[in-house]
This record gives structure tokens, sequence and C-alpha cells, in this order.
């Protein structure tokens, strides 16, 4: 897959099959989106075309709500485009002064001048342009005076329920991970490197590597301890990871940090990645640290019940 950071650095297509929207978290409702690209693609021996937006338009258009949290850093994505078998990946850099051009200008500009498009798959509720004034109608309407055709992805429902990135959001920053990561299609994740922390855990007799995320912008699911999968290298271990400000010990801070099951390697500074497999149980305050110790035993066995279901 091929990714361009600006609109100059594309190279116009012969046969151009493009979506466009901003694919946070990549769900179940974007994959039927692009497994439709890839059919028409091949179909017509086109090649297959994501725009996206970075930063998200929210944080642009709405800077003064609360910071929106997003499912996917940039690069991860990325990863998940290239996964889903997509050629070309456009990143358009977001600006107020972006926001500020007309849907016939996005529509003679970019889909035509840029990117060479015949044929566009949009979702049923896409917009674009200038206060969202674009849509699915009048794409129909300038299609073929401009040469491409348009093609709307219908409402797509998950056991009649509407897979959204919002609702996505609202099931992680709840702990309902089996909802998340059902609309998904895979389980949630979330990357980072590895700091010092005060080795509290190792005291304990469950020594973990605190995570310092790749990105501030991305959403950490709630409190509470999960059993995840830890990717390290091309290896996966087994885990569980806690996210709290430790109120046993009196914790001011928010901590990320995860027990590797079957790990005893020194992997300070470098990278990992998690991925949330199930809630075991919301954050507690112990009486002290053995009655803590006795609960991440428990919770040890229920991780690994948990990971081998």
């Amino acid at each position: 897959m091929k990714i361009y950071h600006s609109l100059e650095d594309f190279t116009r297509l012969s046969f151009g099959v493009v979506t466009s929207g901003t694919f946070d978290g990549v769900h179940l409702g974007h994959q039927k989106i692009l497994q439709r690209v890839r059919e028409i693609a091949s179909k017509h021996g086109g090649e297959s075309v994501v725009i996206t937006f970075w930063p998200h338009p929210r944080l642009i258009l709405r800077p003064e709500e609360p910071a929106l949290k997003l499912l996917n850093t940039f690069e991860e994505k990325a990863e998940l485009l290239r996964k889903h078998g997509v050629q070309h990946l456009l990143r358009i850099p977001f600006t107020k002064e972006f926001s500020q051009i007309s849907s016939m200008e996005f529509i003679t500009q970019i889909l035509v001048e840029t990117m060479g498009t015949k044929k566009l798959v949009i979702g049923y509720d896409h917009r674009f342009g200038k206060n969202r004034e674009g849509s699915f109608e009048q794409l129909k309407l300038n299609g073929p005076t401009y040469g491409f055709e348009v093609e709307e992805i219908p409402r797509q429902d998950v056991d009649h329920v509407g897979v959204s990135s919002t609702k996505i959001r609202k099931a992680l920053e709840s702990g309902d991970i089996d909802t998340a990561n059902h609309f998904l299609g895979r389980p949630y994740l979330l990357s980072g490197r590895i700091v010092k922390g005060d080795k509290l855990g190792r005291v304990l007799g469950f020594p973990t590597a605190n995570i310092d995320l790749d990105s501030h912008d991305k959403l950490v699911p709630a409190e509470g301890i999960y059993a995840v999968t830890v990717l390290y290298g091309h290896i996966e271990y087994g885990g569980m990871l806690y996210i709290g400000n430790r109120p046993t010990v009196d914790g001011s801070r928010r901590s990320i940090e995860v027990n590797i099951f079957d790990f005893e390697k020194d992997i300070y500074g470098e990278t990992i990645q998690v991925s949330f497999q199930k809630l075991l149980r919301s954050d507690s305050k112990f009486e002290d640290l053995e009655s803590l110790k006795r609960q991440l035993e428990k919770d040890k066995v229920a991780a690994l019940k948990a990971l081998s279901e």
C-alpha cells in the first residue's frame, strides 16, 4: 500500500475506485465499504483508494468541546487499511482552510483532477465539503458530467444495532469490551513504549510493564483489570492489564501497566502492543498490599481462563 501525505504527492490514476472518510476504528461498517471497493477494483482492473483526513476534523472544527478520543492512531489505521486490501491511502491534512472547500471543489479538484476517480463508494451517511453540504444526491447528479459513478452502501446493522465509531467509544469507556470488539471485528488495542515505574508489581509478585501510549489522543478503556494478549516483537503472550490510579497506595495519576505471563525480559524503552480480550473486574481499593496480592492471584486465574476460551 502506498501512503501519500498531501494532494500534491498523489499521482492521478487511470481508473481509481475511491472511498473517503475518517475511518476511525476501521470497524465492521467500514469493512463493508472497503470490501465493495476491492470488488469493484478487481472487476474493472482499477486501483483501490482511501481518502482520509488527519487530524480528525472534529478536533479542528470544534476545539471548544471535550477532546475527542480516537480508536486508532494514524499508523494503526494505515496498517488496518493495508490488511483490508487498500492499494493507495491519501492522508489529507485537515485544517480550517481545508474545511472551507466547497463540495463542488471537492468533486472537481480532488476526486476528478487529482484522483482520477471512475467509481466512488460511500457510506449511507457520508457528507463532505464546507458545512457538510455534499451528499450522495449531489455526487450522483454530477457523476455523469465528470466521468464517475457513485455507489452508496446502505446502513449496516450488526445484531440490529447500527455500527458506529461513537458506539464503540461508548462501549470502551464503560468497559464493555465484548461489544467494542464485536463491532470492530477484532480486539481493541493500545500500543506504547515501556517506561520505568515504582516496581510495586514486582514487590507483589506480579511485575508489570508500564506503558506510555504512542498517542495521547487515543481512547483508553474504563479503569479496571483486563485479560489481554501482548505482542512483543513477533511473539504473542497472555497477560493481564491494569488501568487506574492505584487507590490502594493512594496513587494520584492514571497508570497503564501489564503483567505479561511467562515473560522475564527487560524491555524498558521498547514498544509493545496489547489487545483487549475481556474485562475481569473494575478497579478497587484494598485494605492492604496483602489483600491486593490475593486478588491479583485470582485475577491471573480468571485471565488465563478468559484467554483459553
